[in-house]
């Protein structure tokens, strides 16, 4: 038997059996920090910038939704989830940066952790695609896991 839980005894790839797990609520939080800068923070008013593609921030959440949707097609040994529920905030932290927090909800056999990663990545990534044309000087600094409950074990990373 293979110590790698992803490969079968032959080493070949496999997806992880769930079906023996119990079904808990479970629910992770995901951060994103992003480097703006001034110049494109300087047109946000109201905490929304409209640009020639629409409203950044709104249009960045829905995608970020549906990348959490989609999370299993991305991530190859990610098992489709039944989402209960998404919610991103966007909000900017100072004159140059700005901070996406992506929870994930679900009542199942498998953690959400990836999907309320891949969420504040798409967030991200949504924002510098629809900011793109003020300043291409954008960053995303850093993405990491903050929360995760249910299942195995919780996890804290503040």
């Amino acid at each position: 038997m293979s110590e790698f839980s992803h490969l079968n005894p032959k080493g070949n790839p496999k997806m992880v059996n769930v079906s023996d797990k119990k079904i808990t609520k479970r629910t992770a939080i995901a951060k994103a920090t992003m480097f703006l800068g001034t110049a494109i923070i300087s047109h946000f008013t109201n905490e929304e910038l409209i640009t020639k593609k629409g409203p950044v921030f709104q249009t960045a959440i829905i995608a970020g939704i549906q990348g959490v949707k989609k999370t299993s097609e991305l991530i190859p040994m990610c098992h489709p989830l039944l989402i209960n529920g998404v919610d991103i905030d966007v909000k900017i932290i100072d004159s140059e940066h700005l901070e996406v927090l992506c929870e994930v909800t679900i009542e199942g056999k498998t953690g959400v952790e990836m999907e309320a990663l891949t969420g504040a990545n798409i967030t991200c990534l949504t924002i510098y695609d629809m900011c793109k044309s003020i300043s291409q000087e954008m960053v995303i600094k850093e993405v990491k896991l903050l929360e995760k409950t249910g299942g195995k074990s919780d996890i804290k990373n503040g």
